[in-house]
């Protein structure tokens, strides 16, 4: 059965504030490709709500009373994936946005090593949100790189703390070409596929190539997980 790219991006509201959640539902659902179709007050009811409805896009609160956004993004994707071996949505199907209220929130670093595709400040204009949405929904890109990077930079001291998953990272760092290299390091300092283009001298349809390689020798889920492993292994640092 073909996915119906006409119908709207279904979206997930969980968060502990029912004004928040009423206000954001308000402003997607004004929306006419974006459609809220679950919301939680609690990480334990997204879970549960979530088995039962399919949602595209999670917006998630990252701190909660209970189960917080980061047990709830880390549950919400190991179902996922294990439904991606059944008939089920494939394991990327499900794309989560950290919602916070401190740009350098740490939490919102330990929700997208979690498995989260990047993260929002809940004071974002309301178009940057929708774009949000709709940008991870794609895959295509680093929600907020200015911002992420921030992030990245200020937690850096506890990414680079050496483990079995850091070398496993290094390994897979190690297998990349001269050239995937190259635009590996120009996506962990934020820069999209046409600014890389432009770097590189190259089209950007090559570039697109590229990054779909490294995403898949590094085994990350998107960009985001892609520029956390640059920064563990060392290849990006800060400064």
């Amino acid at each position: 059965m073909t996915e119906d790219n006409s119908a709207p991006i279904r979206v997930a509201l969980v968060d502990d504030q029912q004004l928040v959640r009423g206000g954001f539902g308000m402003l997607i659902n004004s929306q006419p490709d974006l459609e809220v179709v679950v919301e939680a007050g609690s990480g334990s009811e997204a879970v549960t709500r979530l088995a039962a409805t399919r949602a595209d896009v999670v917006l998630m609160d990252v701190r909660m009373p209970g189960m917080d956004g980061i047990e709830t993004t880390r549950q919400l994707l190991r179902r996922a994936a294990g439904a991606g071996s059944t008939a089920g949505p494939a394991p990327d199907a499900m794309r989560i946005v950290v919602l916070t209220t401190f740009d350098l929130d740490e939490y919102a670093l330990s929700a997208i090593q979690a498995g989260a595709s990047g993260f929002l400040l809940k004071d974002a204009p309301p178009e940057e949100l929708l774009e949000a949405i709709r940008t991870v929904h794609r895959g295509d890109a680093v929600i907020a790189p200015s911002t992420t990077r921030r992030l990245l930079n200020h937690v850096a001291p506890l990414l680079n703390q050496p483990g079995p998953e850091q070398d496993q990272h290094q390994a897979a760092v190690d297998t990349l070409t001269t050239r995937e290299r190259e635009v590996f390091v120009l996506m962990a300092q934020g820069l999209s596929n046409p600014e890389i283009a432009g770097q590189l001298y190259l089209s950007e349809a090559t570039v697109k190539t590229h990054v779909g390689h490294i995403l898949a020798k590094l085994q990350a889920r998107d960009r985001v997980q892609a520029v956390v492993m640059a920064y563990e292994t060392g290849l990006v640092r800060t400064g």
